[in-house]
């Protein structure tokens, strides 16, 4: 799947505006913005993808154009999609942005694969 890369560049304005070091890794279908080596945000399509705090859930799914993120059918617990009118304008942005690096540090690495021995 294609991402929109104006977006993926103003996260990356975003970003460097708040001088945080971060790794781009094409993922989930789009473009992941890795903080600490953790999967902080991200653009699918024309949509921002947000790591957030599981403990407030349901008041950011409450949010302006905010949404669950499933791509298998069952909702990712603290990971949402926000379009439209939640990422319009740059504050809006930013408040998305700010909301996930203040829960990066305290969201769990995932587990890495073994890779397989070499034959």
């Amino acid at each position: 799947m294609a991402y929109d890369e104006y977006l993926a560049d103003r996260l990356r304005q975003q970003l460097a505006e708040r001088h945080v070091t971060h790794e781009e890794k094409r993922m989930m279908g789009g473009l992941c913005f890795m903080v600490n080596d953790k999967m902080c945000l991200g653009v699918s399509g024309e949509r921002l993808m947000v790591r957030t705090d599981p403990a407030h859930y349901a008041r950011f799914l409450a949010l302006p154009g905010a949404r669950e993120m499933d791509f298998t059918g069952r909702p990712m617990k603290g990971f949402l999609f926000v379009e439209g009118e939640g990422i319009d304008d740059d504050d809006a942005l930013g408040a998305w942005v700010q909301r996930c690096l203040d829960y990066n540090p305290l969201a769990p690495r995932s587990k890495r694969r073994k890779k397989a021995a070499a034959a």
